[in-house]
């Protein structure tokens, strides 16, 4: 008589399975709990130093609140955003952020580049040269911006305009043109100095790029009879597309929060106010907390927007990295 193996239901295997599998997700869960908890200090510290504040401007743009009324104190809803889009003066702030960010983020990225080329070769003294060309980045803003003022576009002292004098002189003028640059070009001279500090970092992220590019194609390339500049066109550029789009994303973050220029060359004059300096006016100006709030919330935006698509230049950046 033959015996019969009958195999196990399915209830029967959940039944066994079921506490184990149960019980070995909750170590899992327990395990990565306490792989974050030494992180969970940090995390709330940062929650409540950006996010709190944030909330705050969030509820007083929706105030009429003025520090010549402290007591008085209205909610208005959508009222001071209203006004943010509106107003000839704050519309005329927004144009020029646009304007100094794209404008400084195409011109240093294409400076930068260059640069990184340039850099990119083998020569005599090439770690000095980089150190030299790094160092814009390193000074401080403000600091950057008076040199520009004082030492470069001063019409009586300042080094434009002695080396104009210099060269009127040199081909029998007079009385060379001393022309006020701040008065004449007054966006220029923000646009220049952002230029001059911000081209290090883009050099920095690309040469980096052009350091990670792999040899055999541009070898190929050179075997098939190609010039300098085709294997640059077809083999590097390709390569140093998501480096590119990554250092205009990342400047365009910086550049569009761009205070100190504007605050210590122009003060704002000269048709050159732009957004953050615009908040800075009305708070301590005009000494309108509610409407400062909601022009500081608009940057806050837009400033939220640049970082999507720089996150998604990062992710794909890794995923090529990676493959």
């Amino acid at each position: 008589m033959s015996s019969i193996t009958q195999a196990p239901s399915a209830t029967a295997t959940r039944r066994r399975t079921g506490p184990t599998q149960r019980s070995e997700s909750q170590k899992e869960r327990r395990t990565r709990w306490l792989r974050r908890a030494p992180l969970m200090p940090a995390m709330v510290f940062m929650i409540v130093i950006t996010q709190a504040p944030f909330v705050a401007t969030l509820v007083f743009s929706t105030l009429n609140w003025n520090a010549l009324e402290p007591n008085y104190k209205r909610f208005i809803g959508l009222d001071n955003y209203k006004q943010v889009f509106s107003d000839p003066t704050l519309r005329q702030a927004t144009i020029n952020s646009v304007l100094f960010t794209v404008v400084v983020v195409l011109v240093s990225v294409t400076l930068g580049l260059v640069i990184a080329v340039l850099l990119d070769r083998k020569f005599f003294g090439r770690g000095l040269v980089r150190t030299m060309m790094i160092a814009p980045f390193l000074i401080v803003p403000v600091a950057a911006a008076l040199v520009w003022k004082h030492a470069m576009f001063n019409p009586n002292y300042g080094l434009l305009d002695g080396v104009l004098t210099w060269i009127g002189q040199l081909f029998g003028s007079s009385h060379p043109a001393q022309p006020d640059w701040i008065s004449s070009v007054p966006k220029l001279t923000i646009i220049i100095p952002l230029v001059w500090q911000w081209t290090p970092f883009m050099m920095l992220i690309l040469l980096a790029g052009l350091q990670g590019q792999p040899r055999d194609p541009l070898e190929a390339a050179k075997v098939d009879g190609a010039s300098d500049w085709q294997a640059f066109r077809y083999v590097t550029l390709p390569h140093m597309r998501t480096y590119i789009e990554l250092a205009m994303l990342l400047g365009a973050i910086y550049i569009v929060q761009n205070f100190d220029a504007v605050f210590t060359i122009t003060s704002g004059g000269l048709g050159t106010e732009n957004l953050p300096y615009s908040v800075y006016d009305t708070l301590f100006t005009g000494e309108n907390y509610g409407q400062a709030s909601a022009e500081g919330v608009v940057v806050v935006i837009g400033t939220i927007i640049i970082g999507t698509f720089l996150l998604r230049t990062v992710s794909s950046l890794f995923k090529e990295e990676g493959a």
